[in-house]
């Protein structure tokens, strides 16, 4: 075994032993199960996929093939056998790239036909921004981000330009730099279907005048051409289904309205964006707000209301001179009706609609109006979008909007931390495409017209048993130092899930000492009352006496789409990208 010096001070030096990776005691234990003298055969492999790893329709061609791929993957080892495996090549199959959570093989498994209302949707908020909402550069490298990423909403801010004859995309009233609508545009139309052929929405908060709106309608229909989804200027009476719009481009917005330059006056009003920035304070990003604490927070000076979107704000039935060529581009028709709350939820049986409300707003209306946002979000869409106040561009939790049906839980996808692991935990499933479909208890109605109250307490339908075993990758993927100066690291994994409230918990393996590749060993049970909203969230840390512990990893599942069995569970960064060898290796079970 080899050593690892680390150099304290000019004459002293502290030597630690250099552990190699060796397999758990119950991953000897399967493979004593399910081999003979010493070789795991096809036969023996096959079994073990079927009865170990739950994967029922593997065929004993595909068990050979994981087989060959293994051998192929790790043929500079002299360890294997031609047709089978021994105990380090199985070890290193278990612990590969080759056996993740998720099947590979699942894709876009959902029904695909439904109306675009069962679905939620992988929403970007303020696409175009590099950073936070107040300084930084307007451009469309990050909307091709996200849409190289799966997403698939996203949101320009379009402004006329100093000249007021042409139009740029910019937050406006900030010192955020613009850029053409036109670029926009384009970037959208070449990167739009790079990650999934399922529709784009492209949601546009409007501050035109109306020769500027067709001069907006003229580069969106030369830009799209035959993609573009153009039902006309009435409203839908049902959305479309995403099997439907496949490879189309869907505009979304409010009827427009002339531009007034009064609402400036209006929204640059002293105390129009009051409150502190509420940031993602440590490195990795502060803990996911527990919906059980909206309740506390009433006074909280970080929840003033938001003047941040102002597309919705307008009374969709006092639209000025318009631009008809803009109005017939409109395929999703938004607008917040007078009358509060009420009005805003009641579903027209004759056509469809998006609102929009801020994290706050609903995070009062759910209080109030919870059903009523669960019957409205059947047939209409909801877009929930960051607070004003986000100016560091962090984000909120989602999972309030995903439990009362929205959709469209917008978020800047350029605001790192927990809360976008959330999202990019979600959109993992059904293929990565964008569209997950949403539980049919949000969708359905009861003999009495009753839906599903997210209040109610629910007995617990599953209970997801996880076992921590090992991880390692940490001493390839980041330099001796990193983490502490004089020693090894100091590694504890955190796992829990994120979900309704009765099921939203973290828990945490204890902490080994001076160990690149800690063997934790460790079990945890997590009862669920609605797995079909829960994700399952892993966190590796380095723990840190005299500082904040320092970030080791992370990565969020959809618990819907979670293989049963012993997993390599591959980390991410901060930003969501997978490190090259960093990973866990886990076992997952449902009782």
């Amino acid at each position: 075994m080899s050593k690892q010096t680390y150099r304290v001070c000019f004459c002293f030096q502290r030597r630690f032993r250099l552990a190699v990776a060796e397999a758990p005691k119950e991953i000897k234990d399967l493979f004593g199960q399910y081999s003979e003298n010493g070789l795991m055969g096809v036969d023996h492999f096959h079994r073990f996929l079927v009865e170990a790893q739950k994967e029922e329709t593997v065929t004993k061609e595909g068990a050979q093939a994981i087989i060959e791929q293994t051998i192929r993957d790790f043929k500079h080892l002299p360890i294997f056998h031609r047709k089978a495996l021994n105990l380090e090549a199985f070890f290193k199959y278990i612990t590969s790239d080759n056996n993740p959570p998720i099947s590979p093989s699942l894709g876009t498994h959902q029904d695909m036909t439904a109306p675009l209302s069962h679905y939620f949707i992988y929403t970007g908020h303020n696409s175009y921004l590099t950073g936070n909402q107040l300084s930084s550069d307007c451009s469309d490298v990050p909307i091709i981000k996200a849409l190289q990423r799966g997403v698939r909403v996203i949101e320009l801010d379009i402004w006329p330009n100093s000249n007021k004859d042409d139009v740029e995309v910019l937050h406006g009233r900030t010192l955020t730099t613009p850029v053409e609508l036109i670029k926009c545009l384009k970037s959208i139309k070449e990167y739009a279907f790079v990650a999934s052929d399922y529709p784009v929405v492209i949601t546009l908060e409007d501050h035109l005048t109306p020769d500027l709106q067709a001069k907006v309608a003229e580069m969106v229909t030369q830009t799209f051409g035959d993609i573009l989804f153009s039902p006309g200027s009435d409203c839908l009476k049902e959305f479309p289904s995403p099997e439907s719009l496949k490879k189309r481009i869907i505009i979304s917005t409010k009827p427009p309205k002339e531009y007034l330059e009064a609402k400036e006056v209006k929204e640059n009003q002293p105390g129009s964006q009051k409150g502190k920035a509420s940031g993602e304070e440590e490195p990795w990003g502060k803990e996911v707000k527990d919906p059980k604490s909206l309740t506390d927070d009433k006074n909280d000076p970080d929840e003033e209301e938001s003047t941040d979107e102002g597309d919705d704000d307008a009374d969709i039935n006092s639209q000025q001179i318009e631009a008809p060529e803009y109005k017939r581009l409109i395929a999703i028709h938004a607008g917040k009706p007078k009358g509060g709350l009420d009005e805003c939820l009641k579903v027209d049986p004759n056509k469809v609609r998006r609102l929009s409300l801020s994290e706050q707003q609903l995070e009062k209306a759910v209080e109030t109006h919870g059903k009523d946002i669960v019957r409205f979000t059947q047939r209409n869409i909801l877009r929930v979008y960051p607070k004003g106040t986000r100016f560091d561009s962090s984000n909120y939790n989602p999972l309030i909007g995903w439990t009362h049906g929205a959709q469209m839980v917008a978020f800047n996808m350029q605001g790192y931390g927990r809360s976008l692991w959330l999202m990019h935990g979600m959109f993992k499933a059904n293929g990565g495409c964008g569209y997950v479909k949403k539980p049919e208890f949000l969708l359905k109605t009861g003999p009495h017209n009753e839906v599903f109250d997210p209040k109610a307490k629910l007995p617990v339908q599953k209970t997801l048993k996880v076992t921590v075993y090992m991880g390692e990758g940490w001493y390839y993927d980041f330099r001796h130092t990193h983490f502490d100066a004089y020693s090894p690291p100091d590694f504890y994994t955190r796992v829990g899930i994120a979900g309704v409230p009765a099921d939203t918990v973290m828990k945490k393996t204890k902490t080994l000492e001076d160990n690149w590749i800690p063997a934790w060993n460790e079990e945890f049970e997590f009862p669920l009352t609605v797995p079909e909203l829960a994700l399952l969230r892993i966190e590796v840390h380095e723990y840190d006496m005299s500082e904040k512990d320092d970030f080791g990893g992370q990565a969020c599942l959809p618990i819907s789409e979670l293989r049963r069995g012993i997993r390599a569970v591959a980390l991410h960064d901060r930003k969501g990208e997978k490190y090259r060898t960093v990973k866990l290796l886990m076992r997952f079970d449902f009782v």
